[in-house]
């Protein structure tokens, strides 16, 4: 069973618990079975290789690692704010992401 993702790829996030509490940036790749995020600039993890015909030297290569989506928050466009998303449909019967500190619509769904 996929679980229910309110975010997508591209949306600018704050992380709100953990190591890099008060880091933002995009959101570069989503995970909706294990519901984590990859976040562009956060949560670097560092993995060492050995020396091989693809990596000739070895060495430390410092990559981005996953957070789970309670720990982030999606920032607003219009108000710039960490915000809760609420999902509602227009007139026309369309779904769409909306602020619920601002009441301004993120985009479609």
């Amino acid at each position: 069973m996929i679980n229910k993702v309110n975010f997508k790829k591209g949306d600018n996030v704050l992380v709100i618990s953990g190591d890099d509490k008060g880091k933002s940036g995009k959101i570069v790749s989503i995970f909706p079975e294990k519901m984590r995020v990859i976040i562009e600039g956060v949560n670097f993890l560092k993995k060492h290789n050995k020396p091989s015909q693809k990596v000739p030297q070895g060495g430390v290569i410092k990559k981005e690692g996953t957070l789970h989506i309670s720990n982030i928050k999606l920032i607003c466009n219009k108000c710039n704010k960490p915000t809760n998303i609420k999902r509602e449909r227009t007139k026309e019967g369309k779904r769409v992401r909306v602020c619920k500190k601002c009441g301004e619509i993120i985009d479609k769904v």
